[in-house]
């Protein structure tokens, strides 16, 4: 049997396949159309035919939107440990994290650290959703807590890139607290007045979606993202109604007056820059007046 099945339209698992690396050959989830990988690593993961966001790896996605050179993470070793030697199909939590990290090369779901992006000073997250799905956990919960505190302290504006499946249900009730958490620590730099602005990827759902992800002072998203706090199958379930076109999508979210603006990836460097300008951020090497106006 060859390697490509027609009928499907995708590569099969046969022996002869094994030559053609994984990934070579790409099918879009929208336009359904077969994509050699690497032009589509080099459009940045966005379908040529039909503009579709594919999910973008975290240092991809560090490195389009802050300053070459400029990137210095902090809290790098931050993990979650299995404080409820939780257990689930057999698999130890501890073992999961161990394969997450592997697969991942990150410590847990979200990296922070400061940058420029444009010249301005800020503090940049962004989720791992590579690691568990984006996933909440106290680990999670902590290091955006300290992004949020650092921005405070330095007087930077903050900047996190959501994607998210929800609070982690192997942490049970310590990862939910995580939702209280970072809230109160947005309460505290909003008392400051200096800025937060979310960027909402696909997806962001669940505790994140139901906290912080939704406090930005401006929030943007890219095209077609899935924002909400249950999926939409569960609503159906739940209310027992046919949802409208469309729902929980960044379009209609904006529609709604939910968010602010969709922008498009190739863009979203330039709008954080402009944005970053409204708010009267300050440039690396100029001195600035310590205030920012708060556009919440």
């Amino acid at each position: 049997m060859a390697w490509w099945s027609r009928d499907k339209g995708v590569q099969t698992e046969t022996e002869d396949k094994k030559s053609v690396p994984k990934g070579i050959w790409v099918k879009c989830d929208s336009c359904q159309e077969i994509l050699y990988g690497p032009d589509l690593d080099e459009n940045l993961r966005v379908c040529p035919k039909c503009d579709h966001h594919f999910s973008l790896p975290t240092a991809g996605r560090l490195s389009l939107v802050c300053d070459e050179g400029s990137w210095v993470e902090e809290d790098a070793g931050v993990g979650s440990g299995d404080p409820l030697e939780f257990r689930v199909d057999g698999k130890r939590y501890r073992d999961r994290l161990k394969a997450a990290r592997k697969t991942a090369g990150s410590a847990d779901a979200f990296r922070a650290g400061s940058a420029r992006i444009g010249g301005y000073e800020v503090e940049v997250g962004s989720f791992v959703f590579e690691f568990m799905g984006g996933s909440m956990g106290s680990a999670v919960g902590e290091k955006i807590t300290r992004q949020l505190e650092r921005a405070r302290e330095r007087r930077r504006p903050a900047i996190i890139f959501n994607a998210s499946g929800g609070a982690r249900m192997q942490e049970g009730i310590l990862s939910l607290m995580q939702m209280a958490r970072t809230t109160g620590a947005l309460s505290r730099l909003r008392k400051e007045n200096i800025p937060y602005i979310s960027v909402l990827l696909n997806p962001t759902t669940g505790g994140v979606a139901a906290s912080f992800a939704m406090l930005g002072d401006v929030i943007y998203a890219e095209p077609r993202a899935l924002i909400g706090f249950a999926g939409p199958r569960v609503i159906e379930q739940t209310i027992r109604q046919k949802l409208p076109e469309g729902f929980q999508r960044s379009e209609f979210l904006l529609e709604h007056g939910i968010i602010d603006s969709i922008v498009h990836r190739k863009e979203m460097k330039a709008r954080l820059q402009r944005t970053l300008g409204w708010f009267g951020a300050t440039k690396a090497g100029t001195r600035g007046n310590g205030s920012h106006k708060n556009g919440g």
